[in-house]
């Protein structure tokens, strides 16, 4: 007479059908590395064109348009300042670097809305862009203000009070702008950026559900 086989344990799959005794899924084919880091670099690049060459010539004309002067005058073979003691200089650096910091903020906002799910890509072009517009917006300021030869504008103007070139005094004013992108864009990133989901942990099957016996009654004590 042949002995009764043993009945094989049940395996019990969890919520999607995973066995938890079966065998790993096999894994899903890796990206390339060159495909992954074009997708990174035109990411980028599609942030960093955009802000440099909308928020540079912005910024560069707002600059050109409220910056004060710096009167010059000519005395024999020289030129000197008519006002000594003016601080119009200095005015020229604190509006390069306020209206960078307005413009910047505003780059910050539009890319955040319009690049949320950019990454870290997004990031690095905002602040490749915005440093290469603070450039731009330097030298439209330069190229388009007062001439740049102060000798021949003297002689052309006489005696007459006539403005110096619209130059930078300060290069860290050229920070502005980007500082106040990335800072912008970080803190709307903060509070209304995307969330990664929280991972559930697994839950494995009691043993006694698992073989199919009944589970221990709640309320009710061992004998």
């Amino acid at each position: 007479m042949t002995a009764p086989e043993p009945t094989p344990e049940p395996r019990p799959a969890l919520d999607g059908g995973h066995d938890p005794w079966g065998g790993a899924s096999p894994p899903a084919p890796a990206e390339p590395a060159a495909r992954r880091w074009w997708r990174e670099i035109r990411g980028a690049l599609l942030v960093a064109v955009p802000v440099a060459v909308l928020a540079g010539p912005l910024l560069g004309l707002i600059w050109l348009w409220r910056a004060p002067r710096v009167p010059l005058v000519a005395s024999g073979n020289d030129v000197i300042l008519a006002e000594p003691e003016g601080q119009q200089a200095f005015g020229a650096d604190g509006t390069f670097f306020l209206a960078g910091l307005a413009v910047g903020a505003v780059a910050g906002v539009l890319v955040f809305l319009l690049r949320r799910h950019g990454g870290v890509a997004s990031v690095i072009g905002l602040a490749a862009g915005a440093l290469l517009g603070s450039f731009i917006a330097w030298r439209i300021g330069v190229w388009f203000g007062p001439d740049q030869d102060v000798a021949a504008h003297a002689r052309a103007a006489g005696g007459a009070v006539f403005d110096a070139p619209l130059e930078l005094g300060a290069r860290g004013v050229l920070l502005g702008l980007p500082f106040a992108a990335l800072g912008l864009h970080l803190i709307c990133m903060a509070l209304w950026g995307p969330r990664d989901p929280q991972q559930v942990p697994a839950e494995f099957p009691r043993w006694g559900e698992a073989a199919g016996g009944p589970g221990p009654t709640p309320g009710r004590s061992e004998q």
